[in-house]
């Protein structure tokens, strides 16, 4: 690997930590955040179950994927691929589980996914500074829509997320 090539990775790995500092400090406190009543009653409470083992392994798979070991090198890129692709079907498991519950934070935890796919693939294709900062953005933008939907599943799983 060559020196600038180094660093590029060097500034991704830093990065990533940054953004696992934030991601892994949240916590979710829902006390008082809903203004309805208790109407949601735990009628499901299998499907709940469900429901928060799905949102813990969602978690599991953002913790993976925004720990990068520095000495993985040349291979980062390639161990944020495959990190990435078990977030994606972590989070789709919980979509397809959750039947429409949390559309909007899912979407946008979705939407995200997506946008760090293409800046990862943009990373591989040609490895550069802008790059990078494009994959730390995006990473930037994944945590903000995990944050904000373990906020609203803790409701639920208060243990599981």
């Amino acid at each position: 690997m060559t020196g600038p090539a180094r660093w590029r990775l060097a500034a991704l790995v830093c990065g990533v930590a940054l953004l696992t500092a934030a991601c892994g400090s949240s916590s979710s406190t829902a006390s008082g955040g809903s203004s309805s009543p208790a109407s949601a009653s735990p009628s499901v409470s299998a499907a709940s179950s469900v429901l928060c083992a799905d949102a813990a392994a969602l978690r599991a798979a953002l913790n993976k994927l925004t720990k990068i070991q520095a000495s993985a090198g040349q291979g980062a890129v390639n161990e944020v691929k495959a990190d990435l692709a078990s977030v994606q079907t972590a989070a789709t498991t919980f979509v397809t589980d959750a039947k429409g519950q949390w559309q909007p934070q899912t979407s946008a935890l979705k939407s995200a996914l997506a946008s760090l796919q293409t800046a990862v693939q943009k990373l591989a294709a040609n490895p550069s500074s802008t790059a990078v900062s494009g994959v730390v953005t995006a990473l930037g933008q994944v945590t903000t829509a995990a944050e904000q939907l373990f906020a609203a599943v803790g409701k639920d799983c208060p243990s599981g997320t």
